[in-house]
């Protein structure tokens, strides 16, 4: 039996024979399984078929830390001590009249700077000026009377001598007559300059140079020597105080460095940036304040732009000495560690090395170095959280003063 194109022969009989479905199915199946197969295994082969040491030996390669640095630099290094303070009119006279009486008269503007003695108000002088007529005529009067009674003890001393007509118990009666009179006189001399002096008080003058506030009484207003408030003040601004405190450990130095000469003091506004004045410590406190375990200084300041003003806060710069030939580095180069401050140092291998250091004092953002560190050494001064002994670094923002040499070992 034979099959062909489906015919089945057999003998003289032929018939057409239907092969199953799964015979058609079976084969095209399994070659795509085949195929999927194959697929797989050249996915496993690529992946895994790699080289394995370039990764590894990436990841035993130490990447450099990137830094900011900066030389140690060799220069005078000013020492300040600071403090807070406050600005203090170096004199304040509130203007009170002496005499009672009308103000009629007011010779200032308010806020004119006046020179010591010069006219500010006038009080009305007529009543002084009767009272002073007054007694000039009790004086002129007295005065005759004191005349009489010395031309009488003549007299009387006269008629002693000559014929005794006079007893000397008149004389004597007539003598301290005569010094009643010459004390009343004298009591009537001591009026005129009283009153010529209430009439000086009606002319009110400034007892110091200054500037001149708001005025506080106007004309026309009735003032009373006993008056508690004051018709103006004056303060004196130029020059001009401040007072400031520093803690009682600076007190022996800094009176130590005033007894070799002046010393420069800054004052600086509230932001601490911008320099106002400059003038010189005049003298320190005679005691300590228990509450605060702080001394009082007090400074005299020129102020001839007027940019100082009576209590107002300041803070303070107290030049105690210039060190000569000092080593400095920015202070973000110091770091501070268990076994104390210290710094990194970049060597000229491109790695760092932990070096120890004393800081002497730190000026706003500059640290002098006393021990550890040479001039034209190059410190790392940002990056340093990511550094150990030896790390590899990449300079990645020199600083502006950076030498052209080479960083120091």
């Amino acid at each position: 039996m034979t099959i062909v194109s489906g015919v089945l022969k057999a003998g003289d009989k032929t018939r057409s024979i239907t092969p199953p479905a799964s015979v058609y199915l079976e084969k095209p199946w399994r070659a795509i399984g085949l195929a999927c197969l194959l697929l797989l295994a050249a996915c496993a082969i690529s992946c895994s078929g790699g080289d394995v040491k370039p990764a590894a030996a990436r990841a035993n390669v130490v990447q450099a830390v990137p830094v900011s640095v900066a030389p140690a630099e060799l220069r005078d290094m000013p020492y300040y001590l600071t403090g807070l303070g406050s600005v203090s009119a170096f004199y304040t006279v509130g203007i009170k009249s002496r005499v009672d009486g009308q103000l009629v008269e007011v010779k200032f503007k308010e806020g004119q700077f006046v020179k010591q003695g010069e006219l500010l108000a006038v009080i009305d002088p007529r009543p002084y000026e009767v009272q002073l007529e007054q007694t000039q005529a009790q004086l002129f009067k007295d005065q005759a009377t004191l005349r009489d009674a010395k031309l009488n003890l003549e007299r009387y001393k006269g008629l002693l001598q000559d014929s005794g007509a006079m007893s000397q118990q008149q004389v004597d009666t007539q003598a301290a007559t005569v010094d009643q009179l010459d004390g009343t006189v004298r009591t009537d001399q001591a009026a005129i300059d009283n009153a010529k002096l209430q009439l000086t008080y009606c002319h009110i003058t400034a007892p110091v140079g200054g500037r001149i506030g708001l005025r506080l009484v106007d004309p026309g207003n009735m003032v009373h020597a006993n008056d508690t408030n004051a018709m103006l003040v004056i303060t004196q601004l130029q020059p001009i105080a401040v007072l400031f405190t520093l803690p009682e450990d600076n007190l022996p130095a800094v009176a130590q460095h005033m007894a070799k000469g002046k010393l420069a003091v800054e004052a600086y506004g509230r932001d601490n940036q911008t320099r106002l004045e400059t003038g010189v410590l005049q003298t320190i406190d005679n005691q300590i304040d228990p509450t605060t375990g702080t001394g009082k200084l007090k400074a005299v300041f020129g102020n001839r732009d007027g940019v100082l003003w009576p209590n107002q806060f300041v803070n303070v710069r107290l030049l105690l000495e210039t060190r000569k030939n000092s080593t400095v580095v920015p202070a973000a180069a110091i770091q501070r560690g268990p076994q104390g401050t210290y710094v990194f140092v970049a060597k000229s291998d491109n790695t760092v090395t932990i070096r120890p250091v004393t800081v002497a004092f730190t000026q706003e953002n500059v640290s002098v170095i006393a021990t550890g560190l040479a001039p034209k050494q190059v410190v790392v001064t940002d990056g340093q959280d990511k550094l150990q002994e030896g790390s590899p670094v990449e300079v990645r923002q020199p600083s502006r003063t950076q030498s052209a040499g080479s960083p120091g070992q």
